[in-house]
């Protein structure tokens, strides 16, 4: 296994000038979820360079492909990276700032596909050192519903052939390079969108006892909806809900307007409870509605569900990071109530999402967030490793 760490890890330095350069290009030409045709046809470019097959056009600009190592086996690892970007203005003031304005690789997928492009380099080198055969996806998409993993397996993504596993990996600021994140089972939320109008009966502010003012109704139901969460839930069950905007097309000092809107987000780690929440976000705001005088129209517009990793494939790569990094290159780390359309893979076959350290701090989807680009060897030569050897 040492071995083929130190094989590994010098093909990762000897490649890893070649990685900025990727890394930079993408970074400064990043595109919406779905509209990823450039960045699509940048990537197939370096893969036939690179004499890697593949295949084009899952969820319109997505990227699957497989290679074979030089020991037969039935042995499929599946590898996956993101692809697109955010509607971001980048404020960093470095030669390869974004190019596209108010869109930001601010998520970090610039890396993920450098990762992923670095792995199968190395993968392809040592051939020869792994068996069966290394499945590759980069997917458009991931940052806006319904998701492009989703939209990948409809279209066969994951068929032909199916893989024992599939690894993702995610950017994490605050944690040094060289450092590795994971956490078995539940690991991070689903994620749904609720959209509420809510409509009253405008007039006089002066005179409301004339009107059915929804702001009061709107401000009712926002606190009401809380208890659903810390009276109604179990406590040991992670949950959140959180109302993000309110509007109104009208109202003003002195008038009472005649509908209001309510957007949030609701996230959990219980599917069977997820559920049960949509019928009583319903019931409670239609009941609310309707004892105050006011109509409801809503939509709860379903997400990502909640993403859990493989015990035994965690427990594999906290070995295999050890092995790499050292002792101190493996962090457990807690779960998060963000969520990541990973998950859908995880229905279909075990998977395992990881976090790695980039070595800076500013949060993704900040507009000055950026990586120390040392981590794009680590990340490549880490990555191949799971592939050879998970």
């Amino acid at each position: 296994m040492d071995k083929i760490v130190e094989r590994i890890r010098q093909k990762a330095s000897d490649i890893s000038e070649q990685l900025v350069a990727w890394r930079r290009f993408l970074h400064q030409h990043p595109e919406l979820s779905f509209e990823e045709a450039a960045t699509s046809t940048y990537i197939q470019g370096l893969l036939n360079e690179c004499g890697i097959p593949y295949r084009s056009g899952f969820a319109r600009h997505g990227i699957v492909g497989l290679l074979s190592g030089g020991i037969s086996s039935p042995r499929v690892i599946a590898l996956r990276a993101d692809m697109d970007a955010l509607p971001i203005q980048e404020e960093n003031e470095c030669s390869y700032v974004s190019r596209n304005a108010g869109v930001m690789h601010a998520c970090g997928h610039d890396v993920h596909m450098t990762w992923l492009l670095g792995a199968l380099v190395i993968l392809q080198d040592l051939r020869e050192e792994w068996s069966g055969k290394v499945k590759f996806l980069f997917q458009p998409g991931e940052e806006r519903l319904p998701g492009g993993a989703s939209a990948m397996i409809a279209e066969g993504a994951l068929e032909d052939p199916v893989p024992d596993c599939i690894i993702g990996q995610h950017v994490q600021p605050g944690m040094p390079v060289g450092v590795v994140g994971l956490r078995e089972g539940m690991f991070m939320a689903s994620g749904d969108e609720l959209y509420l109008t809510i409509r009253g009966k405008g007039g006089h502010a002066a005179m409301p006892h004339l009107c059915v003012d929804p702001i009061v109704v709107a401000a009712e139901l926002v606190l009401a909806l809380q208890k659903l969460i810390s009276r109604e839930k179990d406590p040991f069950v992670p949950a959140v809900l959180t109302i993000g905007r309110m509007t109104s097309p009208g109202g003003a000092t002195n008038v009472i307007p005649s509908e209001v809107q309510l957007e949030g987000t609701f996230r959990c780690m219980d599917e069977d409870y997820r559920k049960s929440m949509h019928k009583r976000i319903l019931e409670m705001a239609s009941g609310i509605c309707q004892a105050n005088g006011a109509t409801l129209e809503m939509r709860i517009e379903s997400g990502y569900p909640a993403l859990y990793n493989d015990p035994a494939l965690v427990q594999r790569c906290r070995e295999l990071g050890t092995r790499y990094f050292g002792g101190e290159g493996v962090s457990e780390i807690p779960a998060r109530m963000t969520s990541e359309d990973f998950a859908w893979y995880g229905h279909k076959v075990p998977s395992v999402f990881c976090r790695t350290g980039i070595g800076k701090n500013e949060s993704v989807h900040h507009p000055r967030f950026d990586v120390d680009e040392t981590c794009l060897a680590a990340g490549a030569g880490w990555l191949a490793l799971l592939a050879m050897r998970i």
